[in-house]
């Protein structure tokens, strides 16, 4: 069995390859599904990421199994997916701390998104809502987060938040390499604000995303949310539900490096429509490009 060994890569070289971190659960094989869809419709390809730590050693030890155990069980996952969708997989097996894991692997096989179950509970790994923050914070590339709602057809049409600290210029490069790779429409969601101030630079941000999307033929809509509706999360959340949204995109904002998590944006994260959030954590990169 093959783990691979640990090494620092420096830059980020994008090999057209989504990885999908499995603990085996059903909202992790759900996610699964997801990654093989979506590889399928932009001819991606696919690496099922395991990670075997603590809780899979008492979980093999509970159930007195071998930890080649759970190679057989990708290799025979990926033998049949290969089949089914005809389309470049593959698996790999790494040592360490869950979330790490996943930051290393995506910069060592170039992966240019991760697709990640939460709330798998009954997975021996326990993909909980903590462990997905963790690796939204600390992966250099989008994260899509899906839930148990099965995906029907492909990514087509997308929910984009603005708020007035939604100003850097890498994620509107980040949404134009979504909306190219999946040629889907971005719905530009900008919240209401009644403070003068802040309504301005809200409007010359839209305004400027406006320009960026026309510059690179984005398709888009430009839509304003109700002032004093209540909760912008719920706002967003509700818009992409009455127009059949297939991904909301949200922008993690760091500051000096250390991830903040305001508890709207988890409420987007794992909204109760189960409707996948990609998560944009911006990171320097010296080779973001679209198609």
């Amino acid at each position: 069995m093959e783990i691979i060994k640990k090494k620092k890569v420096k830059t980020l070289n994008f090999n057209n390859i989504i990885l999908v971190p499995t603990d085996f659960s059903e909202v992790c094989e759900n996610a699964v599904q997801h990654t093989l869809q979506i590889a399928k419709n932009i001819d991606f390809k696919v690496c099922i990421l395991h990670i075997v730590n603590k809780d899979t050693q008492t979980y093999l030890e509970d159930n007195n199994l071998k930890i080649d155990t759970i190679e057989t069980r990708l290799k025979e996952s990926v033998e049949e997916y290969r089949k089914k969708f005809r389309i470049e997989i593959d698996y790999v097996i790494k040592q360490g701390k869950l979330f790490k894991q996943v930051q290393k692997t995506v910069a060592e096989i170039g992966a240019n998104m991760v697709v990640l179950g939460t709330h798998g509970k009954v997975g021996f790994q326990k993909l909980t809502g903590s462990y997905a923050l963790k690796i939204i914070a600390t992966t250099n590339v989008p994260t899509i987060v899906v839930q148990k709602k099965s995906l029907d057809k492909p990514y087509k049409t997308i929910v984009l938040p603005v708020t007035v600290s939604s100003q850097d210029r890498q994620k509107v490069n980040w949404a134009i390499f979504i909306a190219k790779t999946f040629r889907a429409t971005v719905h530009i969601f900008p919240k209401r604000e009644s403070e003068t101030y802040h309504r301005k630079k809200i409007m010359s941000v839209v305004k400027q995303i406006k320009i960026i999307f026309d510059k690179h033929n984005v398709n888009y809509v430009d839509k304003v949310s109700d002032e004093g509706a209540g909760n912008f999360a719920k706002q967003v959340v509700d818009y992409a539900v009455i127009n059949n949204a297939d991904l909301i995109m949200t922008m993690v904002n760091n500051d000096n490096f250390l991830p903040f998590f305001e508890t709207q944006d988890e409420q987007i994260i794992f909204n109760s429509s189960q409707i996948p959030v990609i998560c944009i954590n911006p990171v320097e990169t010296k080779n973001l490009s679209w198609h």
